[in-house]
C-alpha cells in the first residue's frame, strides 16, 4: 500500500507540471479540470481527479486563481522564468536568471525539487517577497550542471555511500552493493548518479572509477579534474584518429602555402612546454622596414568539423594546467607532435604577418596558411639572458622586436588599456608530487614581447573580419569580448584603495584606466601588491567569448579575439576555420550557431581556471600541513561574517583566522569599511592590514587552511 501511494504521489508531481505547462504553454487562457485533461489526452477517472486536486492546489499556493466556480487561470503572466541554481551552505538556493536586470530569486530546500547547483532549472515565481529577493520553486530540471562527482566510498554491510568533494553537493549519494565495481571503503573515486526518485531524500549512483588512495598526489589532481567535468583520458576512438594522421607534408600542400622556411624563425616558451603552438619570423627589409611573421600551428588543417577529434576538442574546451601536469585538449599526438611547432622541423601554420617601420607602426599586414622551418627553441629565461647581456642567438632579432614590443605596449596603454600584473605562484615539487617550497614566478621583458605581437595578432585578425560587412551583412566571427566595469564594483574599489592613498579616478574609462596603471606601477612589489591587484581584477567585468560584442575594455581594443593557441583553447580553433572561409571568399556563416559554440567555451574556460586554482590550494594546504604552529607574516585579502581570510606574504598561502578564536574580544564585520571591528576596546582589522599569524590546522579534503592571530 505505502508503495502505491508513493508512485501516486511521484505521478502527482509529474502532472503537476504538465499542469501548469498547460496554462502556461496558452497565454492567459481560462481551463476547467476537463479542458486541462483533454489538452493532455488524460480520460481515466482517476487521474482527472487528481487533475482537479492539483488546480484546487495550484489555486491555493497563488500560482493559479479560480475565476469563476471550477474554471482557473494563471495568476499572472511570465511568472515562469529559467535560471541556473546558486546553492548556498543551508541547502537552500538562489536562481540566477538569465535577464541581468533581474534580482536574484529565493528557493527554499523544500521547493528545490532535487535540483543541485549549477543545474539550469525552470522555477515558478511568487508575487511575495523575500526581504529584497522574489521566491519562487523549481517546477523543471532543464539540465543537470554534473552528474559525476569525486569523494569518498564509505562501505556497510548491505549498501554504501559516496560522500562528495563538492562542498556544494549537500547530498551523499546512496550506492547499492552491486553497483561498487570493486570500490573498497575509504577509497576515493568517482561516482555517477544514475537515478534521483521524487520522494527519496538521496540520490541513487554507481562507482564509475576507482581513483585511488586519499591524500595521494595522483589521486587528489584526478579527483580535481573530475570535480570540473574534465575526462582523465581521451577514449581509444579518439586516440586513434589521432594516431592515423600523417605527419607527412605533400609538395602540393606547400604550393598552396607562403613559405617562411629559410626566412629566421623560432618560438619562445617556457622552459618545461611542450606544446608550442606559435612561431615568429623576422626579416629585415630594403626599405629599412621589418617583416615579422606571427606563425600560428595550424590546426584546423589536422582537426577537422564533425569528427570525434573535433567533438572531444569542443566538448573539453581548453587544456587544464594544474600544479603539476597539462590535461591537453588534443591528444598528445598532436598537441605536443604533430601541431607542435618544434625546432628543425617543416611545419603548417595559419600566420598574421606584418611589415612595421621602427616605429611599430603597420605598413603592410598578410593573413594566410603558411609552412616554417624553425631554427631554434627558446626558453623565456634565454631570450631575457640575450636582451639583458644584448649577446646570443639571434641576439640582432630579438633586440629589435623587444623595441617594437614596448613602443606596441606604450600605444597600448596611451590607448586606455590596464597593466593587471597577477602573482603566479608555482611550486617546488618531489617525485611524489609533495610541494617541498612555493615561489612566486615574475615576468620580464621576454614574456612581454611575445605577448605583445600576440595581442596584435589577435587585434588585427579581429580588425580584418570585424570591419567586413555591417549590419545584417555582419561577418559571423568569434571575438573576445570584454565589457567595462560595473560602476558600483569600480566606487567600491576605488574606496578600498583610497585606504592606501592611491586615488582612482572613475570619471571615464580612460582616467580610470589611467588611474589604474598608476595603481598597479606604485604597488608593485609592496605587500599590498596582490590583494589590491586581486580586488581590482574582482572590480572587472568577466572576458568571455562571444560572436556579439567586439570589443575589449582591459586591452582598450576594439575588436579583440584569439587567434594564438589553437592546440590548446577551441575558440581559437573556431576563428582559424571561420577566418580560412572568409579568406577562400565564403559568405557569412550562422551567427546563432557560433554563439551557443562560444558560450560553451566560455563555461569550459572557467572551469579550467576553477580547477587550476583548486590545485593551487590543494598544493598550499599540503605545503602548510609541515608548518603547523609556524608564525608568518601575512596581510588581510578578505573579510566575511565568520572570519578574515589572511595571505602569507613570502609564500602567498591564503587561510581563513576565525572570528570565534580571536578571543581579546567580540568582533562582527563592518562590509562597507571591509573590517572586522571589536565591540568593546573597538580595534579595528582592516582588508590590507599586516598581520602575524600561525598555522593552526590543515584541511586537505576541504583544500582549507586554518590560522590564528599571533596578538601583539
Amino acid at each position: 500500500m505505502a508503495t502505491k501511494n508513493k508512485t501516486s504521489h511521484s505521478v502527482k508531481q509529474v502532472l503537476s507540471q504538465l499542469v501548469l505547462q498547460v496554462f502556461e504553454n496558452n497565454g492567459n487562457q481560462t481551463y476547467n479540470y476537463k479542458q486541462v485533461s483533454a489538452k493532455l489526452n488524460i480520460t481515466d477517472p482517476e487521474s482527472r481527479e487528481t487533475i482537479l486536486e492539483i488546480l484546487q492546489e495550484e489555486a491555493k499556493k497563488q500560482v493559479l486563481k479560480e475565476v469563476s466556480r471550477g474554471n482557473f487561470q494563471l495568476v499572472e503572466l511570465k511568472t515562469f522564468v529559467e535560471g541556473r541554481v546558486d546553492l548556498t551552505a543551508d541547502g537552500s538556493a538562489f536562481i540566477v536568471t538569465d535577464d541581468e536586470a533581474e534580482t536574484d530569486i529565493f528557493v527554499a530546500p523544500r521547493k528545490l525539487r532535487n535540483a543541485l547547483h549549477g543545474d539550469r532549472v525552470k522555477i515558478y515565481v511568487y508575487g511575495k517577497s523575500k526581504g529584497k529577493h522574489k521566491e519562487g520553486e523549481v517546477i523543471e530540471i532543464i539540465q543537470r550542471a554534473k552528474m559525476e562527482f569525486s569523494g569518498i566510498v564509505k562501505l556497510s554491510e548491505r549498501f554504501a555511500f559516496f560522500i562528495p568533494d563538492d562542498r556544494k553537493m549537500l547530498h551523499d549519494i546512496f550506492i547499492p552493493i552491486s553497483e561498487l565495481n570493486g570500490a573498497k571503503n575509504g577509497i576515493k573515486a568517482i561516482a555517477e548518479i544514475t537515478d534521483w526518485p521524487p520522494e527519496a531524500k538521496n540520490p541513487i549512483g554507481r562507482i564509475k572509477q576507482i581513483l585511488g588512495k586519499q591524500g595521494e598526489n595522483n589521486t587528489e589532481m584526478n579527483a580535481i579534474l573530475a570535480e570540473y567535468g574534465f575526462p582523465l583520458s581521451f577514449s581509444a576512438e579518439v586516440e586513434r584518429e589521432a594516431e592515423e594522421i600523417s605527419d607527412e607534408i605533400s609538395a602540393e600542400e606547400i604550393q598552396k602555402r607562403r613559405d617562411f622556411r629559410t626566412t629566421t624563425t623560432f618560438t619562445i616558451d617556457p622552459v618545461d612546454a611542450k606544446d608550442f603552438d606559435d612561431a615568429i619570423s623576422f626579416k629585415f627589409l630594403e626599405n629599412g622596414n621589418y617583416e615579422i611573421g606571427v606563425h600560428i600551428a595550424d590546426v584546423s588543417h589536422y582537426v577537422l568539423p564533425n569528427t570525434p577529434l573535433d567533438a572531444e576538442a569542443f566538448e573539453r574546451g581548453t587544456s587544464v594546467y594544474l600544479v603539476d601536469r597539462v590535461i591537453p585538449m588534443l591528444p598528445e599526438r598532436l598537441s605536443n607532435g604533430v601541431c607542435s611547432l618544434r625546432p628543425e622541423e617543416d611545419k603548417l601554420c595559419f600566420a598574421a604577418v606584418f611589415e612595421m617601420d621602427a616605429d611599430a607602426q603597420i605598413v603592410t599586414e598578410w593573413f594566410g596558411k603558411t609552412i616554417i622551418h624553425s631554427d631554434r627553441r627558446f626558453a623565456y629565461e634565454d631570450v631575457q639572458e640575450i636582451i639583458e647581456a644584448k649577446d646570443g642567438d639571434f641576439v640582432k632579432e630579438i633586440l629589435l622586436l623587444n623595441e617594437l614590443a614596448y613602443k606596441l605596449r606604450d600605444r597600448k596603454f596611451k590607448n586606455g588599456a590596464i597593466s593587471f600584473e597577477t602573482t603566479e605562484v608555482k611550486f617546488k615539487l618531489d617525485e611524489q608530487g609533495k610541494p617541498l617550497g612555493v615561489y612566486t614566478k615574475e615576468r620580464k621583458d621576454a614574456h612581454k614581447l611575445i605577448e605583445d605581437f600576440m595581442l596584435l595578432a589577435n587585434r588585427r585578425v579581429a580588425e580584418f573580419i570585424g570591419k567586413k560587412g555591417k549590419g545584417k551583412n555582419k561577418y559571423t566571427f568569434v571575438y573576445r569580448s570584454h565589457d567595462s566595469p560595473k560602476e558600483d564594483n569600480l566606487l567600491s574599489f576605488a574606496q578600498f584603495a583610497l585606504r592606501f592613498g592611491y586615488k582612482i579616478n572613475t570619471n571615464t574609462d580612460k582616467e580610470i584606466a589611467k588611474s589604474l596603471n598608476h595603481l598597479m606601477a606604485d604597488v608593485e612589489g609592496k605587500k599590498e601588491q596582490n590583494v589590491l591587484t586581486q580586488l581590482a581584477i574582482r572590480s572587472m567585468a568577466k572576458a568571455v567569448y562571444t560572436t556579439k560584442k567586439t570589443s575589449h575594455y582591459g586591452l582598450a581594443f576594439d575588436f579583440y579575439t584569439h587567434f594564438t593557441s589553437p592546440i590548446r583553447r577551441y575558440p581559437d580553433v573556431m576563428v582559424h576555420r571561420l577566418l580560412e572561409h572568409y579568406l577562400a571568399g565564403g559568405k557569412p556563416l550562422d551567427a546563432e550557431t557560433y554563439e551557443k559554440l562560444s558560450v560553451h567555451s566560455s563555461q569550459m574556460e572557467k572551469k579550467a581556471a576553477d580547477a587550476e586554482r583548486a590545485s593551487v590550494k590543494y598544493k598550499q594546504a599540503e605545503y602548510l600541513q609541515n608548518q603547523i604552529g609556524t608564525v608568518f607574516t601575512g596581510i588581510i585579502s578578505g573579510v566575511t561574517e565568520w572570519g578574515m581570510y589572511v595571505e602569507i606574504e613570502e609564500n602567498k598561502c591564503e587561510g581563513m583566522i576565525r572570528l570565534r578564536d580571536i578571543t581579546d574580544d567580540f568582533y562582527t564585520l563592518d562590509e562597507k569599511n571591509y573590517a572586522i571591528i571589536g565591540q568593546r576596546k573597538k580595534k579595528i582589522y582592516q582588508l590590507g592590514d599586516e598581520v602575524k599569524i600561525k598555522v593552526k590546522s590543515v584541511d586537505l579534503t576541504k583544500k582549507q587552511i586554518d590560522f590564528s592571530l599571533v596578538q601583539e
